[in-house]
């Protein structure tokens, strides 16, 4: 008898344990697939519901916490539990550090634990954890959480910082390569792809690439597309490609999804201004007076293509040889190639947020074209008045409707500041600098 009571004692321990597993699953299950039984009218109540289910599920954990209490198991759902939070728990910390110690190889109380040194702003501790996770068993978990550690880390020198964000993209490649259906893999994937385009010269690839694994995300997985910072990243991408309707409605989903976070409307907000000041002072050319317009647009002439004006001049395309001045109206939507447009400043800006310098351009027929600069120094601009030439110039056409408010206007793109001639002068190396633009990273 006493020999039947010890083998089924431990089966029964292991369903009691296996049921408590699943109440900790379940509530993940409550908050990643939260938006399938409410609706985004209630995200605003989505942090409130879930803490309240946590505070159910660790009641149930609780009533079986004498029995089980030294148990491995046991620890690692009671952390689990207590991780859903998106602050540090001191007490999470205690269960996760307990469950590892009595079975070092449980990697989800690896990862789980590196989640709370995370939280608790301790990034080589967390490292640590993913990485003896790894080294226990390969896993996605651990491979996506050190993608996104490995980009928040402290920047070294640019060596350093470049070598990172590689290691970062691979990664998250083998966490997708792991579970193609993982849309939260594939949502790292593209913040990932977000760096190495900032990091690595704005490589145009790596822009379609971080896009591409965004849309991927959202195509494997339902819940993806309620990733309010997924919204977020991509509208980021969106505005510096200049893709202005898809990254205003990308910060209104985001806003819409998170209605906490400040940051989504904000940009919302400083993107239409933006907008809205771009287009008022194409219309009215700077606001500058006709008369002082006309004594400017005087002493405009092909002498102001400096450089572009040689044989030898070299265009940011390649190309060597004297380009041919053109004025804005023939200019067509794209690269035109052989050519320079010139003309005088009639008003620049800084928007919020200082993605690109802007600027207004008037040539000899009075036309009016924004200038979007990419990649400047703070201490570089152009001011009212300048000469301004723009090799091969890179045409679009903005057709933006949000809500009520609709903008139709072109711009010309230049991607550095040492692509134009400014008073006839090539602008010298301190005035570009590298872009960077802000991303959440996803970990509620």
């Amino acid at each position: 008898m006493a020999e039947v009571e010890k083998t089924e004692e431990p089966e029964k321990d292991k369903d009691e344990l296996q049921i408590l597993k699943e109440l900790v699953d379940e509530l993940y299950t409550f908050r990643d697939n939260y938006f399938e039984t409410h609706s985004v009218e209630d995200a605003g109540k989505k942090k409130t519901d879930v803490a309240e289910e946590m505070e159910k599920t660790r009641k149930k954990l609780e009533e079986g916490e004498e029995s089980f209490k030294n148990k491995a198991e046991f620890l690692l759902q009671k952390g689990r539990c207590l991780n859903i939070s998106p602050d540090f728990s001191a007490i999470a910390e205690e269960c996760l550090s307990k469950a590892v110690k009595l079975e070092p190889g449980l990697v989800e109380g690896w990862n789980t634990l590196g989640e709370q040194y995370w939280k608790r702003g301790d990034l080589i501790a967390a490292k640590n954890c993913f990485t003896g996770a790894l080294q226990k068993s390969k896993n996605k978990v651990s491979l996506r959480s050190l993608s996104m550690l490995l980009r928040q880390l402290p920047a070294g020198d640019s060596n350093e910082q470049a070598k990172r964000v590689m290691e970062s993209v691979d990664m998250a490649r083998q966490a997708v390569q792991l579970d193609v259906m993982d849309g939260n893999s594939w949502y790292i994937l593209g913040n990932a792809y977000l760096s190495l385009f900032f990091s690595s010269g704005q490589n145009s690839q790596m822009s379609h690439q971080a896009l591409n694994a965004y849309a991927q995300s959202e195509k494997v997985d339902k819940s993806a597309k309620f990733f309010s910072d997924l919204h977020f990243n991509r509208a980021n991408l969106f505005q510096y490609e200049e893709m202005f309707g898809s990254a205003l409605g990308g910060y209104s989903r985001a806003a819409a999804l998170d209605p906490a976070w400040d940051e989504p409307p904000e940009r919302e907000k400083q993107l239409l201004e933006y907008l809205m000041k771009v287009t008022e002072l194409i219309g009215n050319k700077g606001k500058v007076k006709a008369r002082r317009l006309r004594t400017m647009l005087a002493n405009l002439n092909t002498s102001a293509l400096g450089p572009c004006s040689s044989p030898q001049f070299r265009s940011p395309t390649g190309r060597v040889g004297s380009l041919e001045p053109q004025t804005l109206s023939p200019l067509t939507p794209g690269h035109n190639a052989g050519v320079a447009t010139l003309g005088k400043v009639v008003f620049s800006l800084v928007p919020e947020g200082r993605m690109a310098f802007t600027f207004g351009m008037v040539d000899s027929e009075e036309k009016c074209i924004v200038v979007m600069v990419y990649n400047t120094a703070d201490s570089w601009g152009v001011v009212i008045g300048d000469t301004v030439v723009i090799p091969e110039p890179q045409v679009k056409r903005h057709s933006v409707t949000h809500n009520d408010k609709s903008f139709d206007f072109r711009s010309i793109r230049v991607d550095s500041p040492l692509l134009l001639i400014v008073n006839g002068k090539r602008q010298n190396v301190q005035s570009q600098i590298a872009v960077s633009v802000s991303y959440k990273p996803h970990r509620e």
